[in-house]
């Protein structure tokens, strides 16, 4: 009865396209994906900004690295630059002094009387030769002819009659300092003494050290020469500061002549090169230190770097695993709800077909029970037409029609009562009267015909609120079951069902 009027090849294709649609979205699929590149990408993303942030510190170390020891370079440099105008200074001071100190022991005694005379020998011819300019009657590599008449100068200065005693003066007064050459100008600025002999008569007049001093300021200079006369001996590699010392006789603010000192300074500057050297070498030390533990950090970053790599991916990991078993369960339901839909759909497929051909066969029958008696019916009503032409008596045929006309009404009755206890909402309802349609509705399927149904109905049954249509749907279901369950060797004969009120 289940197929009845469908082929079973029909069903599975009308099945198949539910099938699919019940369970057509697969989520673990999708989820799968996309949750795979999502994660992959933030990943990724955090693999990179990590990276960044290491290289970012590492250029940050690098940076201060590079600072530090530049400024730490710019430091010794300072600190010897410091030192050497500290050096410098001091005995720029010191030489001043010492100037002092002549001019008030030597000036009017020995240096002013014999500056007067050397003012007396004249270099305005010296002066008036251009510079370069050959001797006359010179031959191969001429002197400079300046050079040579300021050196004819020097010449007679050394003849006057004062330079021995004020030489051997300066000679006695210097020994055994560190003062290794004393120069003195006249305001012409020519050398009238200097301790290095062949220097005098030499002119200073575009010298800016001279110029300084004139002008009443000292004026120093540290240099290094390879070779230095130095009061009857010739020293080698010194270091030497040289001074412009105004000279003021007599406490006087007036500038009488100038003094030059040169002081060596070679120790001291060895021992400031040394102390720059050790400040240099600690220096490098802090630095190493620095760098090192620059290098140490950097360590830590990337360990951390890693670690935190590690537990984040660790974490995505752990919940992308969460979150696959989650949409593995979701699936599982979802599978089961569409499973159980799909079901539910063939149930309700099976249960129209039931009905249709429940309603085919009353159909049939119905044409077939109402047809039986609209024939009897109709003989009868001929009949009654004869008899009457022939005034025979007519009682039997009109109780036959009463019978046939009191079957078409039962018949009637059943379906319309049938048809009545159809409701897809819930209401108040008579149970035995609704089975009972059930009962007779059912009698007119074919597969009925060899079973009886025996109906007791409960006494003093009272209305239940049900949904009609789910009423009638159980009830057909178990009639048909019952009877499509039964053996064919041993069909089922008679149903019995009973109603009664429990509590």
């Amino acid at each position: 009865m289940g197929d009845t009027g469908r082929a079973p090849g029909q069903a599975a294709v009308a099945r198949a396209p539910a099938e699919r649609r019940a369970g057509g979205f697969r989520l673990m699929r999708y989820f799968t994906t996309t949750t795979l590149v999502a994660f992959a990408a933030v990943a990724l993303t955090l693999f990179f900004l990590q990276r960044m942030e290491e290289d970012f510190f590492e250029q940050v170390q690098r940076e201060h690295l590079a600072y530090l020891a530049q400024s730490q370079t710019q430091l010794v440099r300072q600190n010897e630059d410091a030192a050497r105008r500290s050096l410098l200074a001091e005995h720029e001071a010191s030489h001043v002094t010492l100037a002092q100190l002549v001019a008030n022991m030597l000036w009017s005694s020995d240096i002013a009387p014999f500056v007067a005379q050397a003012r007396q020998v004249p270099i305005e011819h010296c002066r008036a030769v251009p510079g370069g300019a050959p001797v006359s009657g010179a031959t191969a590599s001429p002197p400079d002819a300046r050079r040579t008449c300021f050196a004819e100068t020097g010449r007679r200065i050394r003849a006057l009659s004062g330079f021995k005693a004020l030489d051997t003066k300066a000679y006695a007064a210097m020994r055994g300092s560190t003062v290794f050459k004393v120069k003195v100008f006249d305001l012409r600025g020519i050398t009238v003494y200097s301790s290095e002999h062949g220097q005098i008569g030499e002119d200073a007049v575009d010298n800016q050290g001279w110029r300084a001093a004139v002008g009443g300021r000292p004026a120093s200079e540290l240099t290094r020469r390879d070779k230095f006369s130095a009061f009857e001996r010739v020293v080698e590699n010194r270091d030497l500061i040289s001074t412009y010392v105004p000279l003021r006789a007599g406490g006087r603010d007036e500038i009488v002549g100038v003094l030059e000192i040169y002081a060596d300074v070679t120790p001291l500057l060895a021992q400031i090169k040394a102390a720059s050297q050790r400040f240099a070498e600690a220096v490098a030390t802090n630095e190493a230190t620095v760098a090192q533990s620059a290098r140490a950090n950097q360590d830590k970053v990337n360990a951390s770097s890693n670690r935190f790599l590690a537990i984040v991916g660790g974490l995505l990991a752990l919940l992308y695993v969460a979150s696959l078993m989650i949409v593995h369960f979701g699936q599982r339901i979802i599978d089961k709800q569409a499973r159980e839909h799909e079901h539910s759909v063939r149930r309700e497929q099976h249960w129209h077909r039931e009905k249709m051909a429940a309603l085919a066969t009353m159909a049939a029958n119905v044409s077939h029970e109402v047809g039986n008696p609209l024939a009897i019916i109709s003989g009868l009503a001929q009949e009654l037409v004869e008899r009457s032409a022939r005034g025979e008596p007519m009682v039997e045929p009109a109780r036959r029609i009463l019978e046939q006309t009191t079957r078409i009404a039962r018949m009637s009755r059943q379906m319309a009562d049938f048809a009545a206890a159809r409701s897809e909402v819930r209401e108040w309802v008579d149970v035995n009267s609704m089975l009972k349609a059930v009962c007779e509705f059912m009698g007119f399927d074919r597969r009925f015909r060899a079973t009886s149904i025996d109906f007791r109905p409960g006494d003093h049954l009272p209305a239940r609120e049900i949904v009609p249509d789910h009423l009638n749907e159980v009830m057909m279901n178990l009639l048909q079951a019952c009877v499509e369950r039964a053996p064919e060797s041993a069909p089922c004969a008679w149903i019995r069902l009973e109603t009664e009120a429990r509590d």
